[in-house]
């Protein structure tokens, strides 16, 4: 499946996922900008990619990903570059 993002950033993540709720809780303290959610469950490649590390933030233009657990400090030094 090919994902069209209209944002720089991404979350990957899955429904009903503690880890999950708990980057979205440190992107809200970091203030972090404007980011698309990316579920991963039912997308087999995406399961491939992602499945054992979600939450990741990835910073699509510079293909940088920031593995669980991060920060708000590190989310804020992403988001910087």
């Amino acid at each position: 499946m090919v994902h069209r993002l209209s944002s720089r950033f991404i979350l990957y993540q899955r429904d009903d996922c503690h880890l999950c709720d708990l980057a979205l809780t440190v992107l809200a303290d970091a203030r972090f900008p404007a980011f698309e959610s990316v579920f991963i469950d039912d997308d087999e490649a995406l399961e491939t990619a992602y499945g054992l590390r979600v939450p990741v933030l990835r910073d699509d233009a510079l293909a940088v990903e920031l593995d669980w657990p991060f920060d708000a400090g590190a989310a804020a030094a992403l988001a910087a570059d």
